[in-house]
C-alpha cells in the first residue's frame, strides 16, 4: 500500500472589502432550503459520464487492492492524482531543460490569495438517532475509516456506533442498529472522499457535491447497495465552485457550506420514494463535516468581509 498525497489546488483570489465597508449591516443569509429530496440507486444508469459505471467492488479482479482492508479499489484512483503527476509546476525546469511557459497571474493589490490547507483531522462525524445527537463528535486523521455497528473501542480507524448509549432510545432505533453490521468505509485519497457500503444492508447518502457532478437535484439521496461505492466529495470540483462563487458575493460563497456536510443513514432511507421524508425521521444516521473545505470557506468569508460572529460551522 502506497500513500497517495492529496494534490495541491491553485489558490482562490478573493477581493478585499473597500475601506467604506459597513460591518454593522453585514449579515449571513440563511442557507437555501431544498424541497423534498429525490432518490436514486446505484449502480448508476449508463450515460451519466461517470468513470465508475458498475461501482461494484465484487466485480474487481482477485488481485485488486480492494481485497486489502487499507487499500481502495482501482476505481478510487483520482483524476487529480494523475493530473498532479503529469503537470510540471510553473517556472520549474522540465526534462529537456526548458522552463514551463505558464506562470500564475499576479495577485492584485485589492485581492488576497487563499489556498486549501489540509487539516490534521480531515473530517468530523456526528451520530444521530432520529432528531437527537448521540455521543461526542468523532474526529479522524486516518485516510481510511470504518463506521460500523460494533463495540470495539481499540482502533483509531473505526468509529463503533455500538458503544454509544442513549437512555431515550426507541425500539425502532435499537432494531435498526442491529443491522448496521460492518457499516461503511470512508476513504480520503487524492483529494476525493469515497463511501463504500460494507454492511449487508444499503446505506443512503445525501451529498450536494456528488449530486452536482451527476446533474441531480442538490438534495437527492442516493442508495448505495452492499458491495458498492460512490465518490461523495471532490476537492477540485469544490474549488471550481468556490472560484465561481467569489465574484457573485458573500451570499453565494456561504451557500457552499452545504456542500461540505454529507448526511448518511443506515438501513433505512429517506426522500420522495420513502415513507420517511427527512433524514431526522431515519433511526440511525451520521453527518460528515469536511474540515479542510469548511476551513477554506471560513478564510474566504473572513477576507470578503470584516470579522463576523458567524462562520461556515454555525
Amino acid at each position: 500500500y502506497c500513500r497517495v498525497e492529496n494534490p495541491a489546488l491553485p489558490p482562490i483570489y478573493v477581493p478585499r472589502p473597500s475601506s467604506g465597508y459597513n460591518s454593522d449591516v453585514l449579515q449571513f443569509p440563511p442557507l437555501l432550503e431544498f424541497e423534498l429530496p429525490d432518490n436514486t440507486t446505484l449502480p448508476l444508469p449508463v450515460g451519466l459520464g461517470t468513470t465508475e459505471p458498475a461501482l461494484s467492488i465484487s466485480s474487481l479482479p482477485a488481485h485488486s487492492p480492494a481485497s486489502s482492508r487499507d487499500s481502495p479499489p482501482p476505481a478510487y484512483q483520482s483524476e487529480d492524482e494523475s493530473y498532479a503527476g503529469s503537470v510540471t509546476s510553473p517556472g520549474s525546469p522540465q526534462s529537456d531543460g526548458s522552463v514551463y511557459p505558464f506562470s500564475p497571474p499576479p495577485v492584485p493589490n485589492d485581492h488576497a490569495q487563499i489556498a486549501l490547507q489540509e487539516q490534521p483531522n480531515w473530517c468530523k462525524i456526528v451520530y444521530y438517532e432520529q432528531g437527537s445527537r448521540v455521543g461526542e463528535p468523532f474526529q479522524t486523521s486516518v485516510a481510511s475509516l470504518t463506521v460500523d455497528g460494533y463495540t470495539d473501542p481499540g482502533h483509531g480507524d473505526r468509529f463503533c456506533l455500538g458503544l454509544l448509549s442513549n437512555i431515550s432510545r426507541e425500539s425502532a432505533v435499537e432494531q435498526c442498529r442491529r443491522h448496521i453490521g460492518k457499516g461503511v468505509r470512508l476513504t480520503y485519497i487524492g483529494g476525493e472522499v469515497f463511501a463504500e457500503c460494507l454492511s449487508e444492508n444499503a446505506i443512503f447518502v445525501q451529498s450536494a457535491n456528488c449530486n452536482q457532478r451527476y446533474g441531480w437535484h442538490p438534495a437527492t439521496v442516493c442508495k448505495i447497495p452492499p458491495g458498492c461505492h460512490l465518490k461523495i466529495f471532490n476537492n477540485r470540483e469544490f474549488a471550481q465552485l468556490l472560484e465561481k462563487s467569489v465574484p457573485e458575493g458573500i451570499e453565494s460563497v456561504y451557500q457552499l457550506t452545504r456542500l461540505c456536510t454529507i448526511r448518511m443513514s443506515f438501513v433505512k432511507g429517506w426522500g420522495s420514494e420513502y415513507r420517511r421524508q427527512t433524514v431526522t425521521s431515519t433511526p440511525c444516521w451520521i453527518e460528515i463535516h469536511l474540515n479542510g473545505p469548511l476551513t477554506w470557506l471560513d478564510e474566504v468569508l473572513t477576507v470578503m468581509g470584516p470579522p463576523l460572529p458567524c462562520s461556515s460551522r454555525t
